[in-house]
């Protein structure tokens, strides 16, 4: 045994060294891999340990708490010792799964570690979060570095501190470490030299085939979108059809991954008629679109078009995400603009006041954004899908990159079948006009909410919006945060229902009421603040899917024939889910 363990141990060891050798051949010719600060925290951490050092007495009690708990945590290791009696000292936070593993309680070696590791990572975020006179932006960029950086560190990353690897690895005789270094390998191969981890088997999903199966036709078409109509699942339908503007960042089958939790589906089930946008995944020839182009192209050419479908006047409206940001301000225009195309709109995790947008504000100062405008003109006007997923997995890179880096690289095994990460990894290209333009004009400078942003030549004004309004935000999004899409909430102008669900910006949102999984929160009317609303916010086991229905329902008109998409005066092009979703970047 020994003697195959040495022998998968030197195997996996030149395994890697080649790896590494090409990622560095491969990224030779590429200088901006080599940005000794990608991130543009360097001056921000130089203000905020700047700021500690002018304040002598915080770091001299912070090294103090820190020796005071190393102290605890060895009279801890002490006393189990001669009496066997744990005592934790500090615990990680509830649903840490990086200690999920028995030994790292059982094993003292393994739970010294543990404690060990989180006393010093608590103690250095701790550190940056307490720091006094730094501006709130600064502060952040620096406390998202440290903790990106004490996330790294954890002993659960490192072969020879993970209880869990170790004994993989003496199973199997060092097996598991070959195949791990393969995984390596292939995750690199598949970045084009760069570490693209895998966080599902992308071979087992297939859009049309296993994911995004609602039936239904695409009737009409255009540069930058398809619209999908639904087959109907019900003899009569509300007279006033349901559009859905999902985000471009994202392919729309969020909103249809399987039968038992395809939000589409539900819809019709419910006796609404569905019509989803599918955007273009663009390349560089649509780099110079804009904002504009945008609503003229995707909302009202798509609004266009259902009206024609239908035969109505009006049209319910849903945006998600960035796709509710362009609705909001699509909406602003509109009542400019005297335009009542839209009867009812509703924001799924959407902002439209951005002044506490959360974490994704870290990635639009102005040094970044430079930074991306120079990628996009390398890439020929367009953003890399991959780009946008590496920024948002570094959001959650304890579930969404280091889990795996442990499952596959570590622990030598293959990441399971799972739709939503196969979904999350199935990202779209940006065209460069819009943007920047949305990261300069929303993130940088809140200009919708302030009032101040124009198009299609009007100055817009969501006081101005009288349309009837359903929000709904998710208590744990990182994303869209919940006090963020509540402030925007309150700058429209006409009725607004506010709920809150449990979860988060995707879970949140596709909640299925079979599930029976979190609960939502709801009150009538708006109060100053969303700790104000909670207050009186009355909390509802389950979806909040059967609550929003229902106010749907009550401005969906009466009960019509069904409508058949093949059937109406827009001829099929081609069955769902259409052509641009296939398209990968």
């Amino acid at each position: 045994m020994l003697e195959r363990l040495s022998a998968n141990l030197a195997r996996a060891s030149l395994t890697a060294q080649g790896v590494f050798a090409e990622m560095a051949l491969r990224q030779a010719d590429q200088p901006a891999a080599l940005n000794p600060d990608p991130m543009h925290v360097g001056p921000a951490l130089n203000e905020v340990f700047g700021r500690l050092a002018a304040q002598p007495d915080r770091l001299m009690r912070a090294q103090a708490d820190l020796l005071s708990g190393y102290l605890d945590l060895w009279r801890s290791a002490t006393e189990r010792l001669t009496t066997g009696e744990a005592r934790t000292v500090v615990a990680p936070p509830r649903g840490d799964r990086r200690f999920s593993d028995p030994d790292w309680e059982q094993n003292p070696v393994f739970d010294m570690m543990k404690q060990s590791y989180l006393l010093t990572a608590n103690w250095m975020n701790g550190l940056i979060s307490g720091v006094d006179g730094v501006e709130p932006e600064t502060k952040r960029r620096a406390e998202f570095f440290v903790k990106m950086l004490t996330d790294a560190f954890s002993p659960s990353n490192f072969l020879a501190s993970n209880p869990a690897a170790l004994r993989e690895a003496a199973a199997t005789g060092g097996e598991s470490l070959v195949k791990g270094m393969k995984n390596f390998a292939a995750d690199v191969d598949r970045g084009g030299g760069a570490l693209s981890i895998a966080q599902t088997d992308y071979e087992m999903f297939k859009v049309g085939e296993n994911v995004g199966t609602a039936p239904g036709q695409v009737v009409f078409r255009n540069e930058i979108i398809e619209l999908i109509q639904y087959a109907p699942a019900t003899e009569t339908v509300h007279q006033i059809p349901l559009l859905i503007f999902p985000p471009w960042i994202n392919k729309f089958y969020i909103l249809d991954l399987r039968p038992e939790n395809s939000m589409i589906r539900w819809l019709t089930s419910q006796g609404f008629t569905v019509f989803v946008v599918s955007w273009v995944n663009p390349g560089p020839e649509l780099a110079d679109k804009t904002l504009e182009d945008y609503m003229r192209q995707g909302v009202f050419a798509s609004l266009d078009a259902v009206r024609a479908q239908c035969r109505v006047e009006q049209v319910n409206t849903v945006g998600y995400c960035i796709g509710g940001t362009l609705l909001g301000s699509t909406l602003a225009y509109m009542a400019k603009t005297g335009d009542e195309r839209i009867a009812s709109a509703t924001f799924f995790a959407a902002q439209q006041d951005f002044s506490e947008a959360g974490d994704l504000t870290l990635f639009a100062n102005e040094e970044w954004v430079a930074d991306m405008e120079a990628r996009m003109d390398a890439g020929g006007g367009v953003l890399s899908g991959k780009a946008m997923a590496d920024t948002f997995n570094s959001l959650r890179a304890n579930d969404l990159i280091w889990s795996f880096f442990v499952n596959n690289y570590l622990m030598g095994k293959d990441p399971k079948p799972f739709d939503l990460l196969f979904w999350n990894s199935d990202q779209t290209r940006m065209p460069k006009t819009l943007h920047l333009s949305y990261l300069r004009k929303f993130y940088g400078q809140n200009a919708l909410a302030k009032g101040e942003l124009e198009l299609g030549g009007e100055l817009l004004d969501l006081r101005q919006v009288k349309t009837p309004i359903y929000v709904q935000s998710a208590k744990e999004d990182h994303i869209a945060p919940a006090r963020s899409v509540y402030r925007g909430a309150r700058l429209f102008g006409g009725p607004v229902t506010f709920i809150m669900s449990g979860s988060g910006h995707i879970a949140g949102v596709i909640n299925p009421p079979a599930a029976s999984k979190y609960q939502f929160w709801s009150a009538s009317g708006l109060s100053e603040t969303l700790e104000a609303w909670q207050t009186r916010a009355v909390e509802t086991p389950g979806s909040w899917w059967p609550h929003w229905a229902q106010w749907l329902a009550d401005r969906s008109g009466p009960l019509v024939a069904a409508r058949d998409p093949s059937g109406g005066p827009l001829e099929p092009i081609t069955a769902a889910p259409g052509t641009y979703v296939l398209v990968k970047s």
